[in-house]
């Protein structure tokens, strides 16, 4: 071999192992797939989804599925350019920036933890949402999440105390007790009645200047106290994309008749106590994932129409809805065959 041909062997031999080990290096991005699905009306891993105590609950049909994305890579586990690369001409991948995922300013540990609490968040919205389209009573009680660091309130009010009162007058929400705490001069205290470990006491606490108006230095929430127990059980998923499926499969058990007909319906949706539906992230893989589970219908939160008429897949009916009382309208009028239901209008 010639000396030319030679180092043009050994060129093209450095070039193959350069681009091999460069395509298995890490990359800071994150792969987006079609999850599972769970039928909030059925069973993960034997036991129900949805299980009702303290109520009578009635007979159900067909599926009202929740849909999630499963990711691959995030730091400390990056996929190398090679998966990126195939996920970029795959469509029903979705390749994105890690901080997309896992902003450079929290732990992958943080994220986690925050899905987690999410997730049980959206499922006591859920079911106050359930339970206030069937118009059952629920209590609202404001609590303490947190105190902040150097303010009066720190170590006088404790997380967990229940507000239910602010200089006596009856608190029934968060700006209940905004309002109280504002009627005072920077300086002056205010009394708030709590409930402590199921006892009620009076707490004085001083005021300082904030941003606008007098404060005591607390981070304030809303819990509910149901008339009945209602557990929900999902495994391992995280967030609160699934709250509006949750809402619908309590209604479906708390209501006589079966609402699907036998249909399989899938949807995706934040949801609020007051039954607002919110948009959602990974609605692409989330219809795939329906679709694959042998959905035909998919709900679909308002604010996400636009993106998902773009990639529904064939043989998925999108479903427009913004409140939980529009997709029960809309899953009636599917079962009856009655009228028609608002879908995604064609950009």
């Amino acid at each position: 071999m010639s000396r030319r041909g030679l180092t043009l062997t050994v060129a093209g031999v450095l070039t193959l192992l350069l681009g091999g080990a460069g395509a298995l290096l890490p990359v800071p991005y994150v792969a987006l797939s079609p999850g599972p699905t769970e039928n909030t009306l059925g069973d993960v891993k034997g036991k129900p989804v949805i299980t009702i105590t303290g109520h009578q609950t009635y007979p159900t049909s067909g599926k009202l599925s929740l849909v999630t994305v499963a990711y691959q890579g995030g730091p400390g586990a990056r996929i190398d350019l090679l998966t990126a690369l195939r996920g970029w001409m795959d469509p029903n991948i979705a390749v994105v920036p890690e901080e997309t995922i896992f902003p450079k300013t929290v732990s992958v540990k943080e994220v986690e933890q925050q899905n987690t609490q999410e997730m049980s968040s959206s499922q006591q919205d859920a079911t106050a949402a359930a339970l206030n389209e069937l118009k059952i009573p629920i209590k609202v009680i404001v609590a303490v999440g947190s105190t902040q660091k150097g303010k009066p309130a720190e170590g006088k009010l404790l997380p967990g105390d229940e507000i239910a009162t602010v200089d006596g007058a009856p608190v029934r929400t968060i700006d209940d007790v905004s309002a109280g705490v504002h009627k005072h001069k920077v300086g002056q205290e205010v009394e708030f009645g709590v409930v402590r470990g199921g006892k009620p006491m009076k707490v004085r606490v001083g005021t300082v200047a904030g941003k606008d108006g007098p404060i005591v230095g607390m981070i304030m929430g809303t819990q509910f106290k149901f008339p009945f127990t209602v557990n929900v059980n999902v495994g391992d998923v995280g967030g609160p994309s699934a709250g509006l499926m949750f809402s619908l499969g309590i209604y479906d058990k708390l209501t006589p008749g079966e609402l699907t007909g036998g249909k399989s319906i899938a949807g995706t949706g934040t949801i609020t106590p007051d039954g607002k539906v919110g948009p959602i992230g990974g609605i692409q893989q989330k219809m795939i994932g329906a679709r694959d589970a042998g959905a035909t219908i998919f709900l679909t939160p308002a604010d996400n129409c636009g993106d998902a008429v773009e990639s529904v897949p064939k043989g998925l009916r999108l479903v427009k809805v913004s409140t939980m009382h529009e997709a029960v309208q809309a899953i009636d009028t599917l079962r009856t065959g009655s009228g028609q239901v608002p879908g995604c209008p064609v950009r």
